[in-house]
């Protein structure tokens, strides 16, 4: 009869360290990354004969993702946010400068701005 008091207690204390806890798992520091958008499908190397902006519009309506190119790394760049997606495309094939969180080969965007 005593253990639903424990289990309470207990709940509660789990609770106590996952709510504090928690926040320093995801805050890690945004960084900054200077290179020239493309998309992921073509990274670094446009397939398509033409216009290098052409090919990576397409790709992007055919499903794939922005990229940013720097030096010899392709990042994927992750984000749903509008502003970004429609910066990300007025900057095809153009230097940008893109703030977020890297995990491995993706960036998850906080935001987009021409390169200075």
């Amino acid at each position: 009869m005593h253990r639903a008091p424990q289990f309470i207690r207990f709940s509660l204390m789990t609770l106590v360290f996952a709510t504090v806890l928690v926040p320093f798992s995801f805050g890690a520091k945004a960084e900054s990354f200077t290179g020239l958008v493309s998309d992921a499908m073509c990274g670094k190397q446009h397939m398509m004969e033409g216009d290098p902006i052409t090919c990576l519009r397409a790709c992007v309506q055919k499903g794939s993702k922005y990229a940013l190119v720097v030096g010899d790394k392709v990042y994927t760049l992750d984000t749903q946010d509008k502003t970004a997606l429609a910066t990300l495309d007025k900057l095809a094939n153009k230097m940008a400068t893109v703030k977020g969180q890297a995990n491995g080969d993706e960036i998850q965007v906080s935001s987009v701005s021409a390169a200075k």
